[in-house]
């Protein structure tokens, strides 16, 4: 009994907090691929069968690739913030 009360309060001191950080981003990251995948339908594109060049030609598709962009450096914080 004593063994088992030492084992326990060395796991207690061991064990750190859960945090649901890598799933928040991942959420995200979910997020902003389906509302570039929209922002590049509305253009009259297929998103990923698109040349960067073209992409850069385009001022719609140059918007939705910012727009992309910035909301993937979002979901950055969200990997980082403790989320219980």
């Amino acid at each position: 009994m004593k063994n088992i009360l030492i084992y326990m309060s060395i796991l207690c001191l061991l064990s750190y907090p859960v945090v649901a950080g890598p799933a928040a981003s991942s959420i995200c990251y979910a997020g902003c691929a389906a509302v570039v995948v929209a922002c590049f339908a509305a253009a009259g594109f297929t998103f990923g069968t698109v040349p960067g060049a073209q992409i850069a030609a385009v001022p719609a598709l140059a918007s939705c690739n910012a727009a992309f962009a910035t909301c993937e450096a979002a979901c950055m914080a969200a990997f980082f913030l403790p989320t219980p």
